[in-house]
């Protein structure tokens, strides 16, 4: 992470009990970097790609996390 980094779209979100997860598109100098965030720490950073292959490697780890009992939270 550097500190231009700018978040420019928030691709979903997902709660389990009080945890909750954000899938984001962050915009720095070089491109476009993915961040997996709970409300605590970051917890996967890398570098992304406005292509099909890259959407849907995060809408499969977003199907994964739903069959395992992550919902989208109230009110998004």
């Amino acid at each position: 992470m550097t500190d231009d980094a700018r978040p420019v779209a928030t691709l979903w979100r997902l709660a389990l009990k009080d945890d909750r997860l954000s899938c984001l598109v962050f915009r720095h100098r070089d491109g476009f970097e993915l961040r997996l965030e709970s409300s605590t720490a970051v917890i996967l950073t890398e570098r992304f790609d406005l292509e099909p292959r890259m959407l849907a490697r995060t809408n499969a780890l977003r199907a994964s996390l739903r069959r395992r009992g992550w919902r989208e939270p109230p009110g998004d």
